[in-house]
């Protein structure tokens, strides 16, 4: 295995060859943090870094002007390698401080770690691209920049499109506060604005000439609620009132709006249950004679795990170890840990890993991989991809334990030395599992092979309708 340029150990020195390079990439795309499609300089970055590295850019990928996707190579196997840079509102934060101190007020911040998440997929491209390069392996690596993760749904156009169906194996990592490879699945979900148009009126001299728009979002609430008792007890549906029609109590309000989020394990529960929800909307509808219409902004399919890949990157990473982070790491995750993160925190953080490790400020070793499978009570556009290539994640350090996420808490860690380690740890375990595939068909055939067991031979259907676009949600946000 010495002399192997795809070994664990050439990939390990590739990708520290050249980790201060996207470290800095990480670090400049937490420093300008946008929002889901408005990705452009996050974007403009990272083809920037890609092209010098010798890939070729496609742009527009999916439709979307901050998709896009950058390969190298030629033949088979083709191995992809997932990205995301999109921010959250609202969550500007200072760096290295425990307090909540926003850099400027109501603009975004990096809640999800999602600057480490790009820029790190991007250094395991590279570096497993410097390793075929050098011997003139054959192969392809396709880094895949993808948007909108956290509302809009940016994989899941990117499949609808076609732009994974030829590939052999895919992989993705997020930045979390253990290292481990995911053996949890993820809830599917439907999003959707419920829009009521009644009839404006004065509430005082004509209220019976008014049709109140905002009566029906209310009774839509009710009836949700009441739904909640006869739904099965591992979905969920949330809401928000995004438009309550105005400030005026003496105007009955003519329009009005919700977002409601629906999520269940598996893609046709969620469609059933989004379907009975429509039912009540419709319901307070003809209750108050208004109207309602419905868009779908954000849907995703569950997450198939294949134990094939998750086997392979396990190894990995036991061998890998964990990020090493140093006693200045651990007194800035201890300090933010006393002034900023509760011990319920910590709990929530830990109790589906290793509640050992409630004593610990940051985790430095690897978690078992577990013999059965689990469901994270979220939702993510990876289940996406996963439905259509065999797919593997891995988690690795780069917070204080309990930091909750999207939180001013999270993005302030978000471009500490300690989430830089974490990282490089995933870039190596990325490029060296894929580099895996590329050298083994077998492992490739038996990934394959389990998808096809788990999917029953089913083919990949988008969740997102096909006459809504892109252009549509940026429209509606």
């Amino acid at each position: 295995m010495q002399n192997d340029p795809l070994s664990l150990d050439e990939i390990a020195r590739r990708v520290d060859a050249k980790a201060s390079d996207y470290t800095a990439l990480s670090d400049r795309i937490w420093a300008t943090p946008e929002l889901a499609f408005e990705e452009h300089r996050s974007v403009a970055e990272q083809i920037a870094m890609l092209e010098r590295e010798g890939f070729r850019i496609t742009k527009n990928a999916g439709g979307m002007a901050t998709a896009f996707v950058a390969e190298y190579g030629k033949g088979g196997p083709i191995v992809g390698i997932l990205g995301e840079f999109d921010a959250l509102p609202d969550l500007a934060q200072v760096s290295g401080v425990t307090e909540h101190k926003p850099t400027q007020k109501g603009t975004p911040g990096h809640g999800c770690g999602h600057n480490l998440l790009g820029a790190g997929s991007a250094l395991a491209a590279v570096a497993l691209k410097d390793a075929l390069e050098s011997e003139g392996i054959a192969g392809t690596v396709r880094y895949y920049g993808c948007p909108a993760e956290e509302s809009g749904s940016g994989k899941t156009f990117m499949a609808r499109e076609g732009l994974f169906d030829d590939l052999d194996a895919a992989f993705c990592w997020h930045p979390e506060v253990v290292n481990e490879v995911q053996s949890s699945s993820s809830l599917a979900c439907i999003q959707a604005y419920f829009r009521f148009t009644g009839r404006p009126s004065h509430a005082a001299a004509s209220p019976e000439l008014g049709r109140s728009a905002l009566d029906a979002v209310e009774l839509m609430n009710v009836g949700v609620n009441y739904m909640r008792e006869h739904m099965p007890s591992d979905a969920r549906v949330h809401y928000a009132i995004t438009n309550s029609g105005g400030n005026a109590p003496n105007v009955v309000q003519g329009f009005a709006e919700s977002l409601y989020l629906v999520r269940s394990p598996h893609l046709p529960d969620a469609e059933r249950l989004f379907e009975r929800v429509k039912k009540i909307a419709e319901g307070a509808a003809l209750m108050t004679e208004t109207s309602v219409k419905v868009q779908i902004t954000d849907a995703t399919s569950n997450v198939l795990l294949n134990r094939a890949l998750q086997e392979a990157m396990f190894e990995n990473m036991k061998r890998l170890g964990g990020p090493g982070f140093d006693a200045q790491d651990r007194a800035f995750a201890g300090k933010i840990q006393k002034d900023a993160i509760t011990s319920e925190d910590i709990v929530a953080s830990i109790k589906h890993h290793d509640m050992a490790l409630k004593t610990e400020v940051l985790h430095d070793g690897v978690l078992a991989l577990p013999t059965r499978e689990d469901v994270m009570m979220g939702s993510t556009d990876v289940g996406d991809v996963s439905w259509i290539v065999p797919t593997v994640q891995c988690h690795t350090a780069c917070f204080a334990i309990g930091t909750p996420f999207h939180t001013w808490q999270l993005v302030a860690q978000g471009n500490l030395p300690a989430a830089h380690k974490g990282m490089v740890l995933a870039a190596k375990a990325m490029a060296a599992t894929a580099a895996d595939c590329l050298r083994n068909p077998d492992l490739v055939a038996r990934a394959k092979a389990e998808l096809k067991e788990r999917t029953g031979g089913r083919k990949y259907v988008c969740p997102i309708p096909p006459d809504v676009t892109p252009d549509d949600l940026r429209s509606a946000a």
